[in-house]
């Protein structure tokens, strides 16, 4: 008996010493990996050091008459100018010079972009800060300028700005369309129709249609099918605007040459309007009769119970002996004047984001979250109040590619039974509005 209880012990104390020894061979690889990332990083640290000084110094070896002709964080190293400059020296317009938000709304996306722009640093290099990879994306949206520019810039590679551009529009329309792009509510409702009704004399009205086409380069494949209407390759979208100017509904990824009737039928907006939800539980009142509230569209979609359009001008040409009544004339002028919602709308966004007023030269599988993401940022600048400068329209109007125009739709197959009385609807309420 006493053998074993002096077996069991030795037994005993050898597994301990095993394990302890197992623990501390385990605790110095750990402790050898973390000093070798440590000397890494130290490395690298030195090596941008050295860059820096010797910048620097061919910065100041310079002529003082061209030092005195350029601003002072353009002749600044690139590794140095995101850290010192950006962070610490841009001043409120700057901010929106470049990056077209106000810097609390830059923070405020980095945040909400997070979860999935966050990356782990690894034993070769370390990971670029969310700030960072936001702002190289944004400087990209806001500028449409070549990837290597923005690669000296921000003293990161080519693959790596495009890299970011990519993620971060995925990450915006995957964790920011349900907050930022969703189907208003009953209170959204109100308020556009409120806005529609006070500063454009359209009653009964909550959003309005129009399309987006974005110029693009020539894809490998069904290239024809991407030509509009003015002649040059573009992706078309379609857009339903609030009356504050917000996106309530984006349908991207068409071909340009596409028929935009035939876009609103396979989107989503149709269906939902089909089955009434445009209106509050309680349908509202309008000239006395249950009326749900209406979208304006141009000419060249079809008439619906839910969406109305202009009446076509050009019949008193075609037929002279019919013309438009006093009362459908003040409908169209109405209706003009309330579709200049969208296009204002589509404007500021150009203006905001060029890379959708001048060519995009992505791929096309990256087009169509670009034109989401865009309409997203486009909402949160706005529900933010960020100041909007004028004078950033100014390279919209002279873009290479202005909007084209769309045939009106004169077939009247598409167009809903009962859709003519409720046009007929808003033309005696305008009437009666007149008198």
């Amino acid at each position: 008996m006493v053998e074993e209880e002096e077996l069991r012990s030795f037994t005993f104390l050898m597994t301990y010493l095993l394990l302890k020894r197992r623990r501390d061979v385990n605790n110095a690889n750990v402790q050898r990996r973390n000093e070798i990332q440590r000397r890494i990083r130290h490395r690298q640290y030195f090596f941008q050091r050295q860059r820096r000084t010797l910048m620097m110094m061919i910065a100041g070896s310079m002529p003082s008459n061209i030092r005195m002709r350029t601003r002072p964080w353009v002749t600044t190293p690139r590794t140095d100018w995101w850290e010192r400059v950006v962070m610490t020296e841009f001043q409120p317009s700057d901010w929106l010079d470049k990056f077209r938000m106000s810097q609390e709304t830059f923070f405020y996306l980095c945040e909400k972009l997070r979860p999935r722009l966050a990356r782990q640093d690894t034993c070769f290099r370390l990971a670029l800060p969310v700030e960072k990879r936001v702002a190289v994306a944004l400087w990209r949206l806001a500028s449409n300028i070549e990837y290597r520019t923005i690669s000296s810039l921000f003293g990161v590679g080519k693959s790596t700005v495009c890299r970011c551009v990519r993620d971060m529009c995925h990450a915006i329309v995957g964790l920011l369309s349900s907050t930022y792009l969703r189907p208003p509510s009953e209170q959204d409702l109100e308020d556009s129709a409120l806005h529609f009704l006070s500063r454009y004399g359209f009653p009964h009205c909550v959003a309005a249609i129009s399309t987006l086409h974005t110029a693009i380069i020539s894809p490998s494949n069904n290239a024809s099918d991407y030509a509009n209407s003015a002649g040059w390759l573009s992706v078309l979208s379609q857009v339903a605007v609030s009356g504050r100017g917000q996106f309530w509904d984006v349908c991207a990824s068409f071909p340009g040459g596409t028929d935009p009737a035939d876009i609103l039928q396979n989107s989503s907006l149709w269906t939902t309007a089909a089955e009434g939800g445009l209106s509050p539980a309680s349908v509202p009142t309008f000239m006395g009769r249950k009326l749900s509230y209406v979208l304006l569209g141009e000419a060249c979609y079809p008439l619906q119970n839910w969406l109305v359009k202009a009446y076509p001008e050009g019949k008193c040409i075609r037929m002279r002996d019919v013309g438009l009544s006093q009362s459908q004339q003040l409908f169209n002028q109405r209706l003009n004047a309330a579709l200049r919602v969208p296009v204002e709308a589509l404007l500021r966004l150009r203006a905001r984001w060029q890379c959708l007023s001048k060519r995009n030269d992505c791929g096309l599988d990256v087009v169509p979250t670009m034109v989401l993401a865009c309409c997203i940022l486009h909402n949160i600048c706005e529900s933010h109040g960020d100041t909007f400068k004028e004078e950033w329209q100014a390279d919209v109007v002279e873009a290479e590619s202005p909007q084209p125009s769309h045939r009106p739709l004169l077939s009247t197959s598409l167009d809903q039974s009962h859709a003519e009385d409720v046009r007929r609807l808003f033309c005696e309420y305008f009437q009666l509005q007149e008198n």
